[in-house]
């Protein structure tokens, strides 16, 4: 006879489990309303809010200056460092200098490298991009640091974005048409 105790205890901590979660992503929300594009390595968004001292010393690192402060009138979020990888890519640096100059820990490399890292959450244009319209292309694969595990062609020459895409935006920067036709949104807050 199954033991109906652990089937009500199981379903009990489950329920619990996603009302915490909801509860959590809607304190995040009102916390810090807007999702922003962070450095290399940052821990979740309120986490870093945090944890962030606003010291500046990451986007000192940085060697290409894509790390920018954000200005007041963004609330807890003013002071923080964020990216903007469609004005400026980041060029993944192998030892992330951004994250190993952060003090309080709101940037940590992660043990994993850049197979874990989640910039921004990139799309493809189709109607901009002009390999959709049969014009032989393909240099956003060619620019794309990661390679074939984050960026391929289809059989047509039509860029696909694959699950490896870190969301660098080397790839935006060296798209032909103008604007780019490829665009970056901050990583979902599940992605984060």
């Amino acid at each position: 006879m199954p033991d109906e105790s652990l089937g009500r205890r199981a379903f009990f901590t489950r329920g619990v489990g996603r009302a915490l979660e909801r509860a959590a992503e809607a304190f995040t929300a009102r916390v810090v309303p807007e999702r922003f594009q962070r450095p290399p390595g940052a821990l979740p968004e309120v986490a870093f809010v945090a944890a962030c001292t606003r010291c500046g010393a990451c986007a000192s690192a940085c060697p290409v200056q894509a790390i920018t402060l954000l200005p007041g009138g963004h609330g807890l979020a003013s002071g923080t460092p964020v990216l903007d990888v469609a004005l400026a890519a980041c060029v993944m640096c192998p030892d992330m200098p951004c994250a190993t100059a952060c003090p309080s820990g709101a940037l940590t490399v992660p043990e994993g490298g850049w197979r874990e890292i989640r910039l921004a959450h990139l799309e493809v244009d189709a109607g901009r991009c002009i390999a959709h319209r049969d014009v032989a292309c393909g240099v956003c694969a060619r620019a794309c640091p990661v390679g074939e595990a984050a960026i391929t062609l289809d059989a047509r020459g039509r860029p696909v974005l694959q699950p490896g895409c870190t969301g660098c935006g080397q790839c935006i920067s060296a798209c032909v048409t103008s604007p780019s036709s490829l665009a970056a949104s901050p990583p979902s807050r599940s992605d984060a």
